[in-house]
């Protein structure tokens, strides 16, 4: 189960029995995070250099991951998103981090414990460097890329591909999602921009959706609505099927996901503090 976008491994095809779904739980969360962020480059507004008026050094966002299992939702894992200022090269970044796991009392079954970090220029909002710590039943993957957005290219230990101005990785696209002023979208228009995982880029986008009233059994929100587009492959049956809802007000925070799977559903909620 690794959410957050988190990620690209949960979108290629591979089997389809229930417990490899299952260790995908945690990714969900980042990468339905991740991927409700997918598309920044609109006609008539031009979404790269987004000034940011929603994260801050200190914050930690904590999640919890719901599955369908016989028409019951059972909570199968938890991520968290935190976000400290530091250094890098010389620039003040945002060095952000997505954390999943399963619950212990499934880590008998499928033991994932997963970390995305992404260091984020505080002025651009871009991605420097992009890393990925994946333990997924023995399973394991170390990611490392470095962007250089002076020659747009992106590399990593396997080769150096081309990027474009606006590239964004799995992770630093929730907080740079986060910052787009939906107050220039009409309902039902695309917000797209390109994504980089795997030494691959992707094109995707957002749709906006409006706002809405959103009562949760954790609280009461007033929301701002869209769906992204989705990578087909093992978990997502891609396409606009997922619905993303985060807070109307200068934060934007992402407090409730539901997304149907392969086999099921998931539903992902926004912790309060102190749960």
């Amino acid at each position: 189960m690794n959410v957050g976008a988190i990620f690209l491994s949960i979108f290629k095809p591979t089997n389809y029995t229930f417990w490899y779904k299952s260790k995908f739980i945690c990714c969900v969360l980042l990468v339905c995070f991740l991927f409700m962020i997918q598309t920044l480059y609109a006609q008539n507004f031009q979404t790269c250099n987004l000034k940011n008026t929603t994260t801050y050094s200190g914050e930690k966002l904590t999640y919890k991951v719901y599955y369908t299992f016989a028409g019951i939702y059972v909570p199968a894992s938890e991520a968290t998103f935190s976000n400290t200022l530091e250094t890098y090269n010389q620039k003040k970044v945002f060095h952000v981090k997505g954390e999943g796991h399963t619950y212990k009392s499934y880590d008998w079954f499928y033991k994932v414990r997963d970390l995305y970090e992404s260091y984020i220029d505080t002025m651009t909002l871009l991605p420097l460097k992009f890393v990925r710590t994946v333990s997924e039943g023995g399973h394991k993957i170390n990611d490392h890329v470095v962007f250089n957005h002076q020659t747009n290219q992106a590399v990593s230990a396997k080769k150096t591909i081309k990027t474009t101005d606006c590239i964004q990785d799995v992770l630093s696209a929730i907080y740079y999602a986060r910052n787009i002023d939906f107050s220039k979208y009409k309902i039902n228009e695309l917000i797209p921009f390109e994504m980089y995982l795997d030494d691959e880029i992707y094109p995707l986008y957002i749709r906006y959706l409006g706002k809405s009233t959103l009562k949760t059994k954790y609280g009461s929100y007033k929301t701002i609505m869209f769906k992204p587009k989705l990578i087909e492959g093992t978990l997502f049956k891609g396409g606009e099927e997922m619905t993303v809802f985060v807070t109307d007000d200068k934060y934007k925070i992402p407090v409730y996901i539901e997304t149907p799977i392969v086999v099921g559903k998931v539903k992902v909620y926004l912790l309060p503090k102190g749960e």
